[in-house]
């Protein structure tokens, strides 16, 4: 597969010629379904008929599926139950649903071509940030303007460039240790083993889903959130930084570089060491509720 010169034009020097190199030895970026092409070809003409809409998305049963354990989530409780994939969209809006519909789709492109168990731990621990993430956007949107469709997107997309690279590299699991607990890919050893970056992969994939840009750039910087001068962007990165800490605090495990990101995300989320207790207990119990 070739890449689309122009996913690349935000990108450095260094960067894309990183980036062309790996898709020389057989990297791909995963298609959109069918189903959300048309979808988002009938929002850019326009359509606003909920149910031309709900026609288009219906000829997925499974991202209809699962879009609707989505909207099961807390953060949708004022518009509960929902009865038809028309009253979804009536009540979530058109580009809130089709947000949620890029996430969901998101799996289905990326099957597991090898080591399954790690790909099942991996969108385990997606769908788990993805949210934690959509509970504290909708907690916090007041402060932050950021909508929990949008974190959802967000978190699920964040690490996606770890799928990809599982695909291609068949020992990519096994050299970055991910099927031990607590482990993810670290950057430094990414780089030296593979030449290849996974934000910037994610980067690219939200580019070519057409993902919201503040967010395509929150997935390429969620590492160095002291770099985005974007307000969009840095709160994204500060929501997403604040879903994996309250995903390792869940699973009991230490957040790597916590101490080092909580004085940027307690900034940008309006939040402090005496308030962080309460939102944690919030959102915790909010998430716990939702898996029940």
């Amino acid at each position: 597969m070739a890449i689309d010169p122009s996913l690349l034009v935000d990108l450095s020097g260094d960067e894309a010629r990183a980036v062309k190199r790996l898709f020389e030895r057989g990297v791909t970026i995963p298609p959109q379904p069918r189903v959300l092409q048309e979808l988002q070809e009938a929002l850019a003409r326009g359509v606003a008929d909920v149910r031309t809409l709900s026609r288009i998305i219906s000829q997925d049963p499974g991202i209809v599926s699962t879009l609707f354990k989505v909207v099961q989530s807390p953060a949708y409780r004022e518009f509960q139950p929902f009865s038809s994939l028309t009253r979804v969209l009536q009540a979530i809006g058109l580009q809130q649903t089709a947000n949620i519909l890029r996430a969901v789709a998101l799996s289905a492109s990326l099957p597991a071509r090898h080591n399954r168990k790690a790909f099942e731990a991996y969108w385990t621990r997606s769908q788990a940030i993805a949210e934690l993430a959509m509970l504290i956007a909708d907690e916090r949107v007041t402060v932050c303007n950021i909508f929990p469709d949008q974190a959802y997107l967000a978190g699920v997309f964040l690490e996606c460039g770890v799928p990809v690279l599982m695909q291609r590299f068949s020992t990519y699991c096994a050299s970055m240790r991910l099927d031990e607990p607590g482990r993810w890919a670290n950057l430094v050893e990414e780089d030296a083993r593979f030449n290849a970056d996974h934000c910037v992969i994610g980067y690219l994939v939200g580019k070519y889903w057409k993902l919201p840009n503040f967010i395509c750039d929150a997935i390429r910087h969620h590492h160095e959130i002291e770099r985005l001068d974007m307000h969009a962007s840095r709160t994204m990165v500060a929501i997403l930084q604040l879903a994996i800490h309250y995903y390792h605090l869940d699973q009991h495990l230490e957040t790597p570089d916590w101490s080092k990101v909580c004085g940027d995300v307690f900034d940008e989320l309006g939040l402090g060491e005496d308030s962080l207790p309460e939102l944690t207990d919030i959102v915790l119990e909010r998430y716990h509720k939702a898996a029940v």
